[in-house]
């Protein structure tokens, strides 16, 4: 059976898709470029990762943005370790048994945010099916850690779904973090194909939920586009997120990662992300970012700032 490895072809990824049979792999558009990470300022982002022993979605999701923002020292921590228990047709990171929790990553992430000298941070995680809480209690700890370290620095969430984990975002939102995202990612109609771990409405219903116990909360959610879905369908789930509460949303281009993943089925030109982007700020969100390159948390910091100050003007 074959086996897929990660670009620096160190370790094993994703052996339990290794059984699909290859996809095509299109040749990226002009518009889509990206500048080698080389600079010092990534350098010594790598260097405080390292550090801390912590891992970053940057790393683990083979993030296009990774050079531009460890430069600028922006770095996105995972948290309940690199292993998801999903095995989802897009993403990069590895899947499998996780290991058990490392109880000292909320000090860590909050040292490493510190040190960076991070104003706005961003937090995300595998899923973890195997967890009784799916890590909704090591998610309140990690935003404590870092409230009593930065008292100053905002802090955004991303989390999983906490499917069939009763409770969950409600331990996450009595921590308070400033916005807490939660990522649809695709169109009802590919959730089996894309996620099929992962249930549209439950998604869907978590936002909604978020807004239900802190109406003052910021909530968040991205768009994958070029999967195969169709543009009144990313309307219907705009409609969906607008009914939810949600305030802002990102679109951005599915980049395939390797050919045991889903295939690119579109590259969508700039023109109809700034035609998206037009037509969900119509609809009512108070921040939209639509882009090949967008991703949920590239210019997190500068996006949130804009939407607190957008949320200002509407009052």
């Amino acid at each position: 059976m074959a086996v897929v490895y990660d670009l620096n072809g160190l370790r094993p990824r994703h052996p339990e898709k290794a059984h699909r049979e290859d996809t095509p792999v299109q040749k990226k558009p002009d518009w889509i470029r990206v500048k080698a990470p080389v600079s010092p300022g990534y350098l010594d982002t790598q260097r405080i990762v390292r550090a801390h022993g912590l891992h970053t979605v940057c790393q683990e999701a083979g993030c296009p943005n990774i050079g531009e923002c460890w430069e600028k020292k922006h770095a996105t921590f995972m948290i309940l370790g690199d292993t998801c228990t999903r095995a989802c047709a897009f993403c990069n990171v590895k899947t499998g048994l996780p290991q058990a929790l490392d109880e000292q990553a909320p000090e860590k992430v909050a040292d490493a945010t510190e040190k960076l000298g991070l104003s706005h941070v961003v937090v995300t995680s595998v899923d973890r099916d195997d967890l009784a809480d799916g890590g909704a209690e090591h998610f309140a700890q990690t935003i404590r850690a870092i409230r009593a370290r930065c008292p100053q620095t905002t802090i955004e969430v991303l989390t999983p779904d906490f499917l069939r984990k009763e409770g969950a975002a409600d331990v996450v939102v009595a921590a308070k973090p400033d916005v807490f995202n939660h990522n649809l990612e695709t169109v009802p109609s590919l959730y089996l194909k894309v996620r099929p771990g992962a249930r549209y409405f439950h998604s869907l219903r978590l936002l909604q939920r978020v807004k239900e116990i802190d109406p003052s909360m910021f909530t968040k959610s991205g768009l994958m586009v070029g999967l195969g879905e169709e543009r009144n369908e990313i309307l219907q789930v705009m409609d969906d997120l607008r009914s939810a509460n949600v305030d802002f949303l990102t679109i951005g281009q599915y980049l395939q990662p390797t050919r045991k993943h889903h295939e690119v089925m579109r590259f969508v030109p700039p023109d109809e992300f700034k035609a998206l982007e037009t037509i969900a700020y119509a609809k009512g969100f108070l921040m939209v970012s639509a882009s090949p390159l967008t991703r949920s948390s590239h210019h997190a910091g500068d996006d949130f700032a804009r939407l607190r100050a957008a949320r200002a003007a509407r009052t």
